[in-house]
């Protein structure tokens, strides 16, 4: 046999990596007005319909979350959580082919990830600092900045110029390492890993077989995911380091450690194969993995596909919260003008009411609204400081917010969340496919056909 044959044999094979390109559709040209129209409507929404509340009544103060236009035209987030040295940045890399390119993340047998970092698409390699990631409010990270600069300088973004990045952006995080105190990162870790939890569209928790132990950090992790476990997806990754008897083993105890942590009727979906390019090992399991990773794969094809959807119902979300905040301000200006004599020590008078709200029925009436649910509603002690800050004499009556051409601030937010959202996320459904609805699928106005019933 030839000289090269002989070379070849001491490099490890490469799996073939069609069915990636296949399932998210990386050779697939889309055009480019897909979704811009519909992030135009949802900016004009936001801009016409609830920043004018917003900024009225200084939201911001009180939640300390503006939207920045960023925000609403961001791609969706994939978060890789878990312990170290599991394979999160190696399965980026895989995802991506950039191994053996000047683009791979660096990978090892030692904890290697210390930064949290964000692979974004860019024209060309690029890596950026966090504080400039911060600083620039276009790309919607700027709230990070609230986290300080012991943790910017552990924030690190890389733009590579890759398809699948032109639909999503991957965070890759620094393991969990269970027998180092929080104290020794020198920032809010937890807090860190909640900003970016609330943000993704999908979070792989990581594990591999030797790695099972589930200890503090873990635990606390898992609490932070609560509310989150339509979202996440466990992956048991290396399988093809272990015997089939073994990894049945592995499996059981993987999810013998997580029970008491999810407690949902409906666990999280496991996905068990070896996320990087070399060829699975020789006897093992080869076509059960190869099918986990391209159901994986759909899985995140779909959260690519309903990224709009998603987006609507967080800025919906968000309307509903700047709303509840107005009435309540409303409310307590209202208590105080009531109030107020001639006579009356304007100060006085209000510190009485922000300091019982509950006697003059505030938070009480606010719930008697149509929409408002208890648990929407901010706590009374934010409130004591939004108004340390904000006089209430700044701020001017709901009744007030009208203009003969812009109609009233209120009852156009509240458009917004009962009917124009609700209606763009409807015409979504209706314009997601226009080229596949052809006959074959819609029967072109005839009746459908009951597959079910017997002939």
């Amino acid at each position: 046999s030839p000289p090269e044959d002989v070379e070849d044999a001491s490099e490890p094979t490469k799996r073939d990596r069609s069915h990636l390109e296949n399932t998210l559709k990386l050779n697939e040209e889309k055009p480019a007005d897909d979704v811009s129209g519909v992030l135009q409507r949802l900016r004009k929404i936001y801009h016409s319909s609830i920043k004018p509340l917003e900024h009225s009544y200084r939201y911001n103060e009180l939640r300390q979350h503006e939207i920045t236009d960023g925000e609403i035209t961001s791609k969706p987030m994939v978060l890789f959580l878990g312990p170290w040295s599991v394979g999160k940045s190696s399965m980026i890399n895989y995802l991506l082919g950039l191994d053996n390119t000047p683009y791979q993340l660096y990978t090892g047998a030692e904890p290697t990830t210390s930064e949290f970092t964000v692979i974004m698409h860019g024209p060309k390699l690029k890596t950026i600092e966090g504080i400039v990631m911060a600083a620039d409010s276009a790309r919607s990270f700027s709230p990070l900045e609230k986290f300080g600069q012991n943790f910017l300088e552990k924030l690190i973004g890389i733009e590579v110029p890759h398809k699948l990045l032109e639909r999503v952006t991957f965070v890759d995080t620094p393991g969990i390492i269970e027998n180092r105190k929080q104290q020794e990162r020198g920032y809010p870790f937890n807090d860190v890993c909640q900003w970016f939890i609330d943000r993704a569209d999908l979070i792989f928790v990581v594990f591999d077989p030797t790695k099972l132990d589930v200890g503090l950090e873990l635990e606390m992790l898992f609490r932070q995911l609560k509310g989150r476990e339509s979202q996440i997806r466990i992956i048991l990754n290396k399988a093809d380091s272990l015997a089939t008897q073994e990894l049945m083993r592995v499996y059981g105890a993987l999810f013998w450690s997580l029970a008491p942590l999810i407690n949902v009727t409906e666990p999280p979906r496991v996905y068990v194969s070896s996320f990087w390019p070399h060829d699975y090992h020789p006897d093992t399991h080869r076509d059960l993995f190869l099918k986990e990773e391209i159901s994986l794969l759909e899985d995140l094809n779909q959260v690519i596909e309903n990224r709009m959807e998603n987006k609507i119902a967080f800025i919906r979300q968000h309307a509903i919260r700047v709303r509840i905040h107005a009435l309540l301000v409303d409310r307590y200006l209202q208590t105080y003008k009531d109030k107020m004599t001639f006579f009356s020590d304007g100060e006085l008078v209000f510190r009485d009411i922000v300091e019982d709200p509950d006697r003059f029925y505030i938070f009480k009436s606010i719930l008697a609204k149509t929409n408002v649910s208890k648990f929407d509603l901010p706590n009374r002690e934010a409130y004591k400081d939004f108004f340390g800050i904000n006089p209430i004499t700044s701020f001017k009556l709901l009744s007030q917010q009208c203009s003969y051409m812009g109609g009233c601030f209120l009852e156009k937010i509240e458009k917004a969340i009962t009917r124009e959202l609700p209606d763009l996320l409807g015409s979504i459904g209706l314009g997601k496919k226009p080229n596949v609805l052809s006959c074959d699928v819609t029967g072109c106005g005839e009746t459908p056909k009951n597959r079910y019933r017997k002939p």
